[in-house]
């Protein structure tokens, strides 16, 4: 789909997870990179990279992904996903 010019967030992310349940961080870090590039306020692909991010062992890089995850929720409204990532992120901040 992507060769095929049929590139999206959420094919991105959705493959950015599967590489994460593969365990194949990289690429799943990729492709959830390329999903934020696609769509900065896809809040979705931010929370997914800061858990992989955070399992990977960079707590500060989860952390800045965590916030700016914050602000593309707060942005679009997804507040499910705001409470979640207030959560995280004072948790972070206190370690």
């Amino acid at each position: 789909m992507i060769d095929g010019g049929r590139d999206s967030a959420m094919l991105r992310l959705t493959i950015g997870e599967a590489h994460a349940r593969q365990g194949d961080i990289e690429a799943a870090m990729t492709h959830l990179r390329q999903a934020i590039a696609l769509e900065p306020d896809y809040s979705a692909a931010w929370r997914a990279l800061g858990r992989l991010q955070l399992k990977a062992g960079d707590e500060p890089a989860a952390l800045e992904t965590f916030r700016q995850g914050l602000e593309a929720a707060r942005r679009r409204g997804d507040m499910q996903i705001v409470r979640e990532l207030e959560v995280r992120v004072k948790r972070l901040e206190k370690s």
